[in-house]
Order: C-alpha cells, then structure tokens, then sequence
C-alpha cells in the first residue's frame, strides 16, 4: 500500500454523533504524524478499546493513545481547563505520556464555572416551564461559545495576563450572575473562586499553548500526514443540524480549516463515520426511531448489544434503523469521499432489516432529510425491507468473510446514499477492522 505524504484527512460523524469516531482517529493515526481536534467541547465522548483495554477521552484528540503522535486542540474548540486537567491525570495514571505531545491554540474560549451554571439553570427553567428541553449535557459547551460569538469570551491566551483575564472576568461574571439570579432563579458565582481556580490552573496549562495555526502549516510544510477529528455529528451541526436540537458548534468536514487554523486546500479526504443503525441522545426528530426500551424488539437489540449509552452523559441512546435520506444530507454537506460503517456487528441476528430509503413529507416523497426540526417531525419514513443474518460479524477483517446479506447490506447502503463504503468495523477494538480503501492512499 502506497501511502501518500503530505494528505490530510478529516473524520466526520454524519449522524447525531457517537457513530464510533474514536476508533476510526485511533486507527488512522498509524499513518498520521498529527491529530487535530477542532470544535466542540468536553460534550463529546470518544471510546477506544485497544487490546481489550477501555479508554474515553473527552477533549484530548483520539491520537493520544499512539506514542509519538502530536495532538492539537484548535481554535474551534471551547476549553475547560479542569476536565482537560483531569483527563491529562487520567491518561498519565494508565502510563500514557500526554504533555510533552499536546498542543492547545491560545485562541481557545474558556469553558468557566459559569458556562456550565447558565445551561444547567435554563434546562432546569424550560422543564419548570413546560418547555421541550434542548437535552443539552449541561457542561457549558453553548454558553461558552455564546460568549465567544458577542466577542466577550475569556482566551487560552489571556491566562497569560492576570490583570488582564480579573478585569474581564469581573465584567463578564456581573452580566452572567444577573441572568443566574433575576432571570433564572439560579444561584450566584463568586468571583474570587473561580480566579483562584482560572490562575492555579493556568500554571499547568500554559507549557501546552502554542500557534496551532503555524504548527500544522509548517507540518504541511515537511510534508507531514494530519488528521483531524470531528465531534459530535453532522446533524447537531448548528447550521445543517436538526436545528433546534443541535450542539452549539459547525461539525461539518468544512469547519476543520476554520477551527484549526488551515486553509480549505489542506484537506483532501473527508471519511464520514456512520453506524449500521441509527442512534441519538436527548430531544429532536428522529424519523426512523424504533421502541428500544421493550426486550425483543429490533430496538432493543440494537440498544443491548450495541451498549448504548452516552460515553460523557451516561444517557440512553435512543435506537432506530438506518437512514440512508439522512446519509445524504450529510453527504451533500460534507463532500463526503468515503464511509466508514461502525457496528455492523450489533446487527448479528436481527431477522431482518430495515432500510429507509426516503420520507413521506405533506403528500410528496422526498429523498432528501429537510433542514429543521419542524418538517423532520412530519416525515414518514419510507422502509425497504433487507433480510438479516444469523452468522456472527465480530472481530472480520475480511469483506468476503461477512455473511452474504451482510455485503447485500452494505451494498444497497452505498446504492441509497452515493457514496462508497471504504472502511467496516466489526468490533470496537482497533484490528477488527475491514479496510476497502485506505483514506491516505491518493
């Protein structure tokens, strides 16, 4: 195999996240030198099992986990320095050297004590209320990038200035503690804790700062292999998501550039990961949901086997059968160059699959996911029906190995969507793994 020097590759997820992007970087980072993160929060969750060896990491970049490998969290990402803190402890407690290879933008926004007090208070407030709630994690991630937008945000780079980040701390914690307690009913944040804890931790966060912008354009350079790594998943995108129902950050494989300080020319292969099913946490549409809390059902299968609960929520994923009018939509968005089928394993034993090929939508047929919550809402889902397998999938890393109705599958996948199957995972472990097309092979 002729891997290609100087390619850079973005991983997506193209449904509400937790498709099993974490693998993916952790396994395509053997032929990177570079792993970038580059928007989100410590909303996401990526799970890596390495020789049977469970790892969830939140911020830092899935690459971690190969010695040698550069990380970098760019721009694009929102910051709290204690769970970035108590990850980077984590990972040096299992023997994982972490400080040495990480690079954090200076331009980060923080994630501070209040962030996370004003999302959980409007939850908590639209609940009370009668509201739909958002189904927000409550770790600040919308706050946070709120500030960033009104141009108020504290920076990576202001820890640098004491006097500097007191005086606009002050400013900001009178405006935030103002909604808190007139608006929210919510209690009020002292100013002298959170300094102290800002200042404290800065003391071990500022060796790691860097011009992540310049690092990765000199990478680029001396020809270097990069890797970057989305969070979350198309449709939570902000813009292309089922809007309400969405993250507070651009998931999409174009935010790469903006988030990490590249030019859209650097990348040339977009990987989009997608479960062989459908999952989702918290509100919004959901048109192919199917009944996953009664034993039996398709449903149930799917959340059992599959192990479907949120890697930094813990919450239930709600399950339903794949759907390709979805897949085309973050197709479209993405420029998709390849896919990478997750969970194919989980599908051992279902009788039966179902595959929705389109929606029902005031009368017309469409084909396409629509933008917004409202109309997804109306959508019917049109089903063809694929006859299942009874073989076990675990652990192939051969594609003619899989059962016949697995290839069928997966085939009529790449029929509905238009875009080719290039990787299949049959297990979270990282060997497990059937490679079609290599994404650093031009």
């Amino acid at each position: 195999m002729n891997i290609s020097r100087g390619r850079h590759v973005v991983v997506v997820g193209t449904q509400w996240g937790d498709e099993g992007k974490g693998k993916l970087v952790d396994w395509l980072t053997e032929t990177a030198t570079g792993v970038i993160r580059f928007q989100g929060g410590h909303n996401a969750g990526h799970t890596l099992v390495i020789n049977g060896v469970k790892t969830a990491l939140h911020l830092i970049p899935s690459g971690i986990m190969r010695p040698g490998v550069r990380c970098y969290i760019g721009n694009g990402v929102v910051l709290s320095m204690t769970k970035l803190l108590e990850e980077i402890a984590g990972l040096e407690k299992a023997g994982v050297e972490v400080r040495s290879r990480l690079r954090i933008s200076e331009a980060c926004p923080l994630i501070l004590p209040y962030h996370a007090a004003l999302d959980v208070a409007r939850e908590a407030a639209k609940e009370k209320s009668g509201l739909t709630k958002i189904g927000t994690t409550g770790r600040g991630i919308g706050p946070a990038y709120e500030d960033k937008i009104a141009r108020r945000a504290l920076r990576v780079q202001d820890l640098k200035h004491p006097e500097r980040f007191a005086t606009k701390l002050r400013e900001n914690l009178a405006l935030h503690n103002h909604v808190l307690t007139d608006i929210l009913q919510a209690p009020a944040l002292d100013f002298d804790a959170i300094y102290t804890e800002a200042m404290a931790q800065a003391q071990q966060i500022l060796p790691m700062v860097a011009d992540v912008s310049r690092e990765l354009n000199e990478a680029h350079a001396r020809g270097e292999n990069l890797l970057f790594e989305g969070a979350q998943g198309t449709l939570l995108d902000v813009d292309h998501g089922t809007y309400p129902f969405v993250t507070s950050s651009n998931c999409v494989a174009g935010n790469a550039a903006a988030g990490s300080g590249i030019g859209p020319h650097m990348l040339h292969y977009v990987l989009g990961i997608t479960k062989a099913y459908c999952t989702r946490v918290g509100g919004g549409p959901f048109p192919t949901e199917l009944e996953w809390e009664k034993e039996g059902t398709p449903g149930w299968h799917m959340s059992t086997v599959g192990a479907e609960k949120g890697v930094t929520t813990g919450r239930s994923r709600r399950c339903g059968w794949f759907d390709a009018a979805l897949l085309k939509r973050s197709a479209q968005v993405n420029g998709l160059s390849g896919l990478c089928i997750t969970k194919l394993d989980v599908l051992d034993g279902l009788k039966e699959l179902k595959l929705c090929v389109g929606y029902v939508l005031d009368g017309e047929r469409i084909d396409l996911l629509p933008l917004g919550a409202d109309d997804i809402e109306r959508c019917e889902p049109i089903y063809e029906t694929l006859p299942g397998w009874t073989q076990s999938t675990v652990g192939v890393t051969q594609y003619d190995a899989l059962p016949i109705q697995a290839q069928n599958y997966l085939r009529r996948i790449e029929e509905t969507c238009g875009v080719p199957i290039h990787v299949v995972s049959t297990s979270p472990d990282r060997e497990h793994t059937i490679l079609l097309r290599h994404p650093y092979v031009a």
